[in-house]
């Protein structure tokens, strides 16, 4: 057994691919916010296979860690030397382990946020990166405003304060950079989320205009936020991914990463002070991320929602096993086909009848092993930003929705906390105690769920989708979710 570090990278098996490139020789040009699976599967992959071909060794990324949470990673990667192991799983079984090298630091902020004040400051840093999760930019799902309330949030607003989050450090450091002339850094948010780069735009301006309205201004005047889509299904790291990579490897690393072998990365070209050469490792660098982007949100990150809550209600655990049973991969592609893809504008370069079969074998990797308990979390991020675009759109356009409306209520039925066997579900959401109240009141007032406005705006006023929606909830109360999804098929 080999524990993973600089030390002993020559002492792992010919059949693990290792960086070719010397790591004393990087320097740091990134610094990223969210170092988690995603990340380390997708962005840090692309820049150390550049570095595997002797680019980009001025481009290595520091990690900025800010929740409590990420204690655990920074201990796990300095354990290490800031290496990890990259395994792409294919559906056969067969393995393909790498170690990445892209990763020069982790910075855990609450330990001593001047260093990643620092490191932000720095001319070197000409991008800072973002996988903070949809619910970091704190946008008001109803409004698609900035919303302050967070108290992180408020404590990073008072004069004088120490950053503590993500728009705290980086509004500081780019005041910092205007005090110094020191040219600004681009903003690169690679978070599921429509119009990314916009997002993290109007965000990070509404934030500095509450801070420093004259800093506000410069940023809108000096600061450059790409829009990106990003595709890499990469489901949480386990204790069994631990143990195959040791068993099977002869590597002992204390947080790995899994993934499937698709990758895509669509990326605006706007980067005025430098980027890697992305496209040297096969980014799609591109005018306009619009057309692809919607394209991921609409169908793969939609039809996940599709299948977690009713394929969870029925008794299934993993996406795999979801995506196995023909009654639910006729009810994804009955989404796709009839609900999501007529949203759609063409996309360049891809034939989407077979990006969507794609979708389907993709779900279906039973090595990825992505659990459905995963793709139900934070769903009040998630539900806003890809389906109900979709419901809105039919809606407008008289098609249809019965679907779409099907999903969202067996969220609903999913967020009352109890399967159909009676036993507990583990909701995690930020919004936990709201939608579980709200779900509970469904046995007297059906709409009850769809009556929250931050969620779903005017949508519960809608005859036709409530309608559609009513007839899904009551289904999958009175006969389950198989039983739902058989008689939706068939009228169908």
């Amino acid at each position: 057994m080999t524990k993973l570090s600089t030390a002993t990278l020559a002492e792992l098996g010919s059949g693990i691919a290792v960086p070719s490139y010397d790591r004393a020789a990087v320097r740091s040009g990134i610094v990223h916010f969210g170092v988690g699976g995603f990340h380390r599967a997708h962005q840090a992959m692309y820049v150390d296979t550049l570095m595997n071909a002797g680019e980009a060794l001025d481009w290595g990324i520091t990690g900025v860690g800010v929740l409590p949470g990420d204690r655990l990673m920074a201990d796990a990667l300095h354990a290490q030397d800031c290496l990890y192991t990259l395994v792409v799983k294919d559906p056969d079984g067969t393995m393909h382990p790498r170690v990445v090298g892209s990763l020069v630091d982790f910075l855990f902020a609450p330990d001593d946020p001047e260093a990643v004040l620092a490191a932000l400051t720095d001319p070197a840093t000409r991008i800072v990166s973002l996988t903070v999760t949809e619910g970091g930019y704190h946008v008001n799902q109803a409004t698609g405003e900035f919303d302050a309330d967070d108290p992180s949030i408020q404590a990073d607003l008072r004069d004088g304060a120490v950053p503590s989050t993500m728009f705290g450090f980086v509004t500081e450091a780019l005041a910092r950079r205007r005090t110094a002339g020191t040219e600004p850094f681009t903003v690169m948010s690679c978070d599921n989320i429509q119009g990314n780069g916009e997002v993290a735009h109007r965000m990070v301006g509404a934030f500095a205009r509450l801070k420093d309205p004259d800093l506000a201004a410069w940023i809108e005047a000096h600061v450059v936020f790409p829009n990106s889509m990003v595709d890499r299904i990469t489901p949480v790291t386990t204790d069994h991914d631990r143990d195959v990579l040791a068993d099977s490897f002869g590597i002992e690393d204390e947080w790995p990463v899994v993934c499937e072998p698709f990758t895509q990365w669509a990326l605006e070209d706007r980067f005025p002070t430098g980027r890697p050469p992305y496209e040297d490792a096969g980014v799609q660098l591109v005018p306009e991320v619009e057309p692809y982007e919607l394209m991921k949100l609409r169908l793969l990150n939609a039809s996940h929602q599709a299948l977690c809550y009713l394929g969870y209600l029925a008794g299934y655990r993993y996406a795999h096993e979801v995506c196995a049973d023909p009654l639910f991969t006729g009810f994804l592609l009955g989404y796709m086909d009839d609900e999501a893809t007529p949203t759609l504008a063409p996309v360049p370069g891809v034939d989407l009848t077979t990006y969507k079969q794609q979708l389907i074998e993709r779900f279906a990797n039973p090595e990825i092993r992505d659990t459905l308990a995963r793709l139900c979390a934070e769903s009040s991020d998630r539900i806003p930003k890809w389906l109900i675009p979709v419901v809105r759109h039919e809606l407008d356009a008289g098609g249809p929705v019965r679907r779409s409306a099907l999903v969202v209520a067996a969220w609903a039925r999913y967020a009352e906390g109890v399967d159909e066997d009676g036993a507990p579900i583990d909701v995690v959401d930020r919004r936990k105690e709201a939608l579980m109240a709200r779900a509970a009141e469904q046995a007297t007032d059906r709409l009850a769920f769809l009556r929250d406005p931050d969620l779903f705006g005017d949508l519960v006023h809608d005859e036709r989708f409530t309608t559609e929606y009513v007839a899904a909830l009551d289904s999958l109360h009175e006969h389950g979710a198989r039983a739902t999804l058989e008689a939706w098929e068939k009228q169908a």
